[in-house]
């Protein structure tokens, strides 16, 4: 029995609303009834009222439709799902199989093998949904339904995350360009020949290299490199990047600021530039559902 705990909703087709859940290992129900209700699958009674309840099973196993229903690769839509929420039992089907449905159904129509008003009837509801959701696929319907979009750019932030850092800290190589600390001693009117002051530059690589490249990677490097009792870090944090990933866009950052660096005569006017041209990232709650990366695409 599967569970569903916090992600709960319910997605609207244009007024056409449909109860819906993620379950804890991800998977994405719509309600069984609103479901049947909603494609105008309804039955007749003994009363010859017509009402809703228990007819998907006996709508997806219909002799006249076997053959349209077997185009579909994965037959384990078609089965109901039990999952529980606390102490209430919820029968639902696998959203995906709400736009194969109505693809199949209007491809039915199409080919004439409708066998009655009933099925028509299906078919132009169908359409309708179709319509409804033409533009945004009905797993982002759900995940913003019940917000569990949180949950899944964090986990996506997460595979992102891996391929920048390195699993154990590299040796150290230089990495930072002289041109990078003269640039900024000439902003910030510091003789070059002075006192380094180390925890001001080391804030202000922070702010215009790690906290500009993706979303969260300052937070974890500084996870990886925490500071010591006398707010010193044992290592440089470029220490902890991937070779593969990680370094190089660094060092493309890097040149990139440099450049805008040079084009500048005053700290102020290259911080504006730099908002401008390189926003700070920030962590996953500033984000849309999807956020583009350099060089990286999402994996199945």
């Amino acid at each position: 029995m599967k569970e569903i705990k916090n992600h709960l909703g319910t997605i609207d087709l244009k007024g056409l609303k449909i109860p819906c859940y993620v379950t804890e290992d991800s998977q994405r129900l719509l309600s069984s009834r609103r479901l049947q209700d909603v494609l105008k699958i309804v039955e007749t009674p003994d009363t010859g009222k017509q009402v809703s309840g228990g007819g998907l099973v006996r709508f997806f196993n219909q002799k006249s439709l076997e053959p349209l229903f077997s185009l579909v690769h994965d037959r384990s839509i078609f089965k109901p799902v039990e999952a529980m929420y606390g102490k209430t039992k919820i029968l639902g089907y696998d959203a995906k199989i709400l736009p194969e449905i109505c693809n199949l159904m209007l491809k039915a129509r199409r080919d004439g093998i409708l066998l009655g008003s009933r099925q028509i009837k299906i078919a132009e509801q169908c359409e309708i949904l179709l319509s409804a959701f033409a533009t945004v696929g009905i797993i982002a319907l759900v995940d913003e339904a019940t917000g569990y979009q949180d949950i899944r750019k964090e986990d996506f932030l997460q595979k992102v995350l891996e391929k920048y850092l390195s699993p154990k800290r590299l040796s150290w190589a230089k990495k930072f360009p002289n041109d990078f600390y003269v640039e900024m001693f000439r902003l910030k009117s510091w003789a070059l020949n002075g006192k380094l002051r180390p925890s001001i530059v080391g804030k202000y690589t922070n702010d215009i290299i790690y906290d500009r490249i993706i979303p969260s990677l300052l937070k974890e490097l500084e996870k990886k490199n925490p500071k010591d009792d006398k707010g010193r870090r044992k290592n440089r944090h470029h220490q902890w990047l991937s070779s593969d990933i990680g370094n190089p866009e660094l060092a493309k950052h890097l040149h990139a600021v440099i450049a805008l660096m040079k084009t500048c005569k005053t700290w102020n006017r290259f911080m504006a530039n730099l908002e401008r041209v390189f926003p700070k990232q920030g962590d996953i709650d500033t984000l849309p559902i999807y956020f583009p990366f350099p060089n990286y695409e999402e994996e199945e």
